[in-house]
């Protein structure tokens, strides 16, 4: 039995040894990077059973992602390779000032392969969550109608769906992305959006605006991403802000919201209430912006256990 499954595409990253432009960058150390994966690894790392599917190119990297995840604890039973499309690759540019950036090299890639005739209804139908993001159906049409299969088959077992919305301009226009986001907030049962990705999608930097708006909607739960100043977490009943945690000095934040979404998940898988989760996301996700690259800084149940005060440290 798995706690949650979760479906997206990882690709090979090239992330540079040091900050700068990309064009006076010469060496690289190769990762990887997927939001879906980075949230299973954060998961798997807390201690939970996870699954992670995908369709990986029949190459080198395609190997070398699902190695990767498969060595971090997650199920990748389910992963599918293809010879008519290759593994998707992406380098990151990484600044002193400002925020970092990608460049994507990922068009008709062997994820946006994927169809709805790829989903295993049991496997989905075992977990207590299935994990979305708004990436995966601005890749390809088909990846846009696997997520909808993938939410019905969660639907029909009785399997809450949790939706972190990463937003990504590159891939899509924001008409269609709006679009296809507000359709699947009506959908789905958690919604973890950011703020920036509710100015975008709805028109407003308000949180608690962004969380009723997306409550109207149908979602059950709504988590809104503050950065370092926390998150406002809230359903029907009630809206709190929850503090977060400091971080004397960020790295590398992306990743950072993956790492959120997964300690969000893993307070509600193990029955904490909402702020208690949220707390948890916040402690999360301020480890990940700690270290280089998307996964590398995801700590581990006893890391954030101590990081927060509920387990005495013993370091010697």
């Amino acid at each position: 039995m798995l706690d949650v499954v979760t479906l997206g595409e990882t690709m090979v990253m090239m992330n540079p040894v040091e900050a700068g432009s990309l064009k006076y960058i010469y060496d690289y150390k190769k990762q990887l990077g997927g939001a879906e994966s980075n949230f299973a690894i954060g998961l798997a790392r807390l201690d939970h059973q996870v699954g992670w599917f995908s369709k990986l190119g029949d190459d080198p990297h395609g190997e070398y992602v699902k190695s990767f995840i498969r060595g971090e604890g997650v199920d990748t039973s389910q992963v599918k390779f293809t010879s008519q499309a290759p593994t998707g690759l992406f380098f990151k540019e990484r600044r002193e000032l400002g925020e970092s950036n990608v460049y994507y090299y990922r068009h008709g890639s062997a994820a946006s392969k994927m169809k709805p005739e790829d989903l295993s209804e049991d496997y989905i139908a075992q977990a207590k969550y299935l994990h979305l993001t708004g990436i995966t159906p601005a890749l390809s049409e088909s990846c846009h109608n696997t997520i909808l299969k993938a939410i019905k088959i969660a639907k029909e077992n009785n399997v809450k769906v949790s939706l972190d919305p990463n937003l990504r301009l590159k891939l899509w226009s924001k008409e269609r992305m709006r679009e296809v986001m507000l359709d699947l907030f009506k959908k789905v049962d958690v919604v973890l959006p950011g703020m920036e990705e509710g100015e975008i999608l709805l028109g407003t930097d308000d949180p608690t605006e962004i969380a009723e708006e997306i409550l109207n909607l149908g979602a059950e739960i709504v988590v809104v991403k503050l950065g370092a100043k926390g998150a406002l977490v809230a359903n029907k009943d009630s809206k709190e802000k929850v503090a977060g945690y400091p971080v004397e000095r960020v790295v590398d934040p992306i990743g950072a919201g993956d790492g959120f979404a997964a300690g969000f998940i893993s307070g509600q898988l193990r029955g904490k209430d909402l702020v208690e989760s949220t707390r948890l996301a916040n402690a999360v996700g301020a480890f990940a912006t700690t270290v280089i690259g998307d996964v590398e800084g995801l700590p581990t149940r006893e890391e954030v256990e101590v990081f927060t005060g509920e387990k005495e440290a013993i370091t010697r």
